[in-house]
């Protein structure tokens, strides 16, 4: 009773807002395409199983890994939302600030297409950065919304790609873009706010 008391729908569609733009779901539709035109397989189970996984599994242990180096949460959160606000800046100026490996196999479910395509260090960083706002039951929501996400777009991305202009996407990844240089700036602020006040304190 008490997680549904704690839920709130303004909570979960910011947290999701924030996770979708951050793992560029309709971004990466093209790259999902091209890695699948070159016959290598990609399972959407999977791939919804593995995203689940590694982003509940750091949202209830990364603070505790976090704890082992003397870091606060409201520390993690600052640096994350400077990850953020750079992953915003790519999205919006269509610029490089960060490099992946290229290197795939046969089978590219895990990696490179949930790690770190879909699932990189802004999302893990991101869901600490949330923790530290929102209650838990609307941060796991919306966890469990973006990985259906995931698996819808790799299930459909072929019918997607109809409907999906590249046009269509670059609209998109702008509009993703400029929410989260605004959620990076709120958190930032927000808990630099906790910080000084503790420091202060």
């Amino acid at each position: 009773m008490s997680f549904i008391s704690e839920f709130s729908m303004r909570e979960f569609m910011s947290a999701f807002v924030v996770l979708l733009a951050i793992c560029d779901v309709p971004g990466n539709i093209p790259i999902v395409l091209n890695i699948q035109n070159k016959g290598i397989h990609i399972s959407a189970r999977r791939a919804f199983l593995y995203a689940l996984i590694m982003m509940v599994s750091f949202f209830y242990a990364g603070e505790a890994f976090l704890n082992l180096f003397g870091v606060d949460i409201s520390s993690f959160a600052i640096a994350g939302s400077l990850i953020i606000f750079l992953i915003s800046l790519e999205m919006i100026l269509d610029i490089n600030l960060f490099c992946e490996g290229t290197e795939i196999s046969n089978d590219a479910t895990l990696v490179p297409v949930v790690f770190p395509l879909f699932i990189g260090a802004g999302v893990l960083t991101a869901l600490l950065s949330l923790r530290s706002q929102y209650q838990d039951i609307n941060i796991l929501l919306a966890v469990l919304a973006n990985c259906a996400a995931i698996y819808v777009t790799i299930r459909l991305s072929r019918i997607l790609k109809r409907f999906l202009s590249p046009a269509s996407m670059y609209v998109l990844k702008k509009f993703f873009g400029m929410v989260l240089l605004a959620i990076s700036v709120k958190l930032f602020i927000t808990n630099l706010t906790v910080l000084l006040a503790s420091v202060q304190g």
